[in-house]
C-alpha cells in the first residue's frame, strides 16, 4: 500500500492548528504539526502558576467571520448556564444541551463575558476608546476640551496633510491634541519608536473605521439602547461590550484543538524545532527539525511534503532555506524587526484599594496605562476575563504587560527583580499598595508583534518570492508578518485549506485577509 502524503504544519499557534484541524477533517493527508516549544497555543496559550492562569496578550474571542465564531462555538460548546442562546453577527446558535443538564465546572466550554476597558491617564480612568460623555469631559477639564475640539475641527478644515506616517494618520483622523493626549505616548511604548516613523498602514489596519464621528454614533446608540449581543458585525471591535471566553483562558481552546487534530489521526511534536527547508525547482522537498530534548538532539526529516503550513517568522523560515533564494527576498525578510513582550503575573490582596469582594471593584478586563514616568503598557485583570482564571478569588490577580525588545534591560532582569519593578510601577500610579504581593510569574514571548517598520515597506518582493513555492502556505501573525488578530490567523489557514481542497492555489487571496476592510477588528 502506498503511504499517505503529509502536511507539515510549522508551528502549534491559531493558525498552524487551524490547518492542522481542517486539514485532518477535509483531507486524507497526514498531518504532522511541529512545535518549537512545549506549549499549545503560541500567543494564544494560557500559562498557568499555582493554578493561577495567564493569558498572555488578552484575547477576546469574537470575530467579524461567521465562520469563525461557528468553528470556536463548534471546539467549545456555550457553558449552560446563563448563555442557552447566543446571538452573533445578526444570528442565533442554540446549545443543543438540553438533556444532559449545564455543563460541569471541569468541562471545557464558552463563556458569555462583559467587556470594560479603561484608559488611566492623569490620575483618572476613561473610557477605552475614549467616549463622548459628562465624565470624559469633566476629566478633561474645559480648557482641554476646548483645545481637543477646536484641533479636530481645524484639522476637519484643512485635510491638506499627506497621511505617510502613523502620526500623520492619527492626526488626521483626530486632531493632533486627542492624538497627543491619547495616541502618541502609549503608541510608542508600544513599538519603541516615534509615531513619525512608523508607516501609516499600522494604523489603517488597526484602528480603520473608528473615529470621533463612530464615537458620536456610538453614544448616540447608547443612549437609545444597548445591544448586548457577543458579535455584532456593524460595531467597532473596540466598542463591543460583551464577547465569548473559554472558561481557563484562549489555551483551553487550543488544547481542545490540539486533542481534536490528535483524534483525527494527525500528529504533533513539541520541542521540535525547524531548522531546515529543503527547496528545488520551486517546491519545498524536505523539512528538517532537531527535537530539543531527545538525546544529542534527534533529528526528525519529512521528505515530499505534499504541503508545508507555516506559521513561523518570516526572517526564521528564510533563513532555513536550503536552496535558492531571490537576493531582495533575503534582504527584506533579513531587515524585518520584531517587538517582544513580557508580562508580569501578581497575586496581591486589592486593586485600587479594592479586593473583587468590594463594590468598589474594578471590573476592567484591561486598563491602559498612559501615564508618564513609567513602562508598564498595560495591565490586564484575570478576575474579569473568567472566574476560572484565579485559584483563590479572594485575590486580585492581575498581569502587568512590557513591551520590549529582547535582550534589552527588561528582558535581561530576573524575575524576582521584575516582580519589585512591576509592583512598585503599579504603586506608583496608584493601582496597588507598595510590597502587596504573594506570588508572581514572568513570561517572556519574542515575537510577539510583527513591526511595520525595518524593511516591511518592501514586503512584496518578500511575498511574490514566497509565493513562487508551489507547496509552500505562510498563514498567521509572524508567518505572514502582520499584526493579525486571532480569527485573522485563523481566517488565512482555512483558506489555505479551501484551496488545497478546491485543488486551486491563489495566494494573494490569502495575503489580502487582513487587508480588505470586511476582516478588520478595528482598536
Amino acid at each position: 500500500m502506498s503511504q499517505p502524503k503529509t502536511a507539515v504544519v510549522i508551528g502549534a499557534g491559531p493558525a498552524g492548528l487551524t490547518a492542522a484541524l481542517e486539514l485532518s477533517r477535509r483531507t486524507d493527508l497526514k498531518v504532522v504539526v511541529l512545535e518549537a516549544t512545549d506549549a499549545i497555543g503560541g500567543i494564544s496559550q494560557t500559562v498557568v502558576h499555582e493554578g493561577n492562569r495567564i493569558d498572555i496578550g488578552g484575547h477576546r474571542f469574537f470575530s467579524k467571520s461567521d465562520r469563525v465564531m461557528h468553528w470556536w462555538l463548534d471546539v467549545l460548546p456555550p457553558e449552560a448556564s446563563g448563555v442557552a442562546d447566543i446571538a452573533y453577527q445578526g444570528k442565533s446558535r442554540e446549545i443543543a444541551l438540553e438533556s444532559a443538564g449545564p455543563l460541569a465546572p471541569e468541562v471545557p466550554a464558552m463563556m458569555l463575558r462583559p467587556r470594560l476597558s479603561r484608559i488611566v491617564h492623569g490620575g483618572h480612568f476613561f473610557d477605552y476608546p475614549i467616549s463622548l460623555s459628562p465624565a470624559t469631559l469633566r476629566k478633561l477639564g474645559v480648557r482641554r476640551t476646548a483645545r481637543i475640539g477646536g484641533s479636530y475641527v481645524r484639522q476637519r478644515l484643512r485635510r491638506k496633510r499627506p497621511v505617510v506616517t502613523l502620526e500623520d494618520f492619527f492626526i488626521d483622523r483626530f486632531g493632533h491634541e486627542l492624538y497627543a493626549t491619547f495616541f502618541r505616548d502609549y503608541t510608542e511604548k508600544v513599538w519603541g519608536v516615534p509615531c513619525d516613523e512608523i508607516p501609516a498602514e499600522w494604523g489603517a489596519q488597526r484602528v480603520k473605521g473608528l473615529s470621533v464621528t463612530t464615537a458620536i454614533l456610538h453614544f448616540l446608540r447608547n443612549i437609545v439602547g444597548r445591544d448586548k449581543t457577543a458579535g455584532q458585525k456593524g460595531t467597532e471591535t473596540s466598542l463591543i461590550e460583551r464577547f465569548l471566553y473559554p472558561r481557563r483562558g484562549p489555551g483551553e481552546m487550543w488544547e481542545e484543538v490540539a486533542r481534536q487534530v490528535e483524534n483525527a489521526g494527525g500528529e504533533i511534536r513539541f520541542n521540535t524545532r525547524v531548522d531546515e527547508l529543503g527547496l528545488e525547482d520551486g517546491r519545498i522537498t524536505r523539512v528538517s527539525a532537531t527535537a530539543q530534548e531527545a538525546s544529542g538532539g534527534e533529528r526528525v526529516t519529512f521528505e515530499e511534503p505534499a504541503l508545508v503550513v507555516s506559521t513561523m517568522p518570516l526572517r526564521t523560515l528564510v533563513s532555513c532555506v536550503d536552496g535558492p533564494v531571490a537576493p531582495e527576498a533575503r534582504e527584506v525578510a533579513e531587515g524585518l524587526v520584531y517587538r517582544d513582550f513580557l508580562i508580569v503575573g501578581l497575586l496581591m490582596d486589592r486593586l485600587a484599594g479594592a479586593t473583587p469582594q468590594d463594590p468598589d471593584w474594578l471590573e476592567d478586563n484591561w486598563i491602559y496605562i498612559q501615564e508618564p514616568g513609567v513602562r508598564v503598557g498595560r495591565l490586564q485583570v484575570f478576575n474579569n476575563w473568567s472566574p476560572y482564571m484565579v485559584a483563590d478569588p479572594t485575590k486580585a490577580w492581575v498581569g502587568a504587560e512590557y513591551f520590549v525588545n529582547e535582550g534589552d534591560d527588561l528582558w535581561r532582569m530576573s524575575d524576582a527583580d521584575l516582580e519589585t519593578f512591576a509592583s512598585g510601577e503599579l504603586a506608583d500610579i496608584g493601582l496597588a499598595a507598595r510590597g502587596d504581593v504573594h506570588g508572581s510569574v514572568v513570561v517572556r514571548m519574542p515575537k510577539a508583534y510583527p513591526a511595520y517598520f525595518g524593511t516591511y515597506d518592501r514586503i512584496g518582493e518578500l511575498q511574490a518570492w514566497l509565493d513562487g513555492i508551489e507547496n509552500l502556505a505562510p498563514v498567521g501573525r509572524n508567518g505572514m508578518h502582520r499584526y493579525n488578530n486571532q480569527d485573522h490567523s485563523m481566517l488565512t489557514a482555512m483558506t489555505v485549506v479551501d484551496q488545497w481542497v478546491a485543488g486551486a492555489r491563489d495566494p494573494a487571496a490569502v495575503w489580502q485577509i487582513n487587508a480588505e476592510e470586511d476582516y478588520h477588528e478595528e482598536k
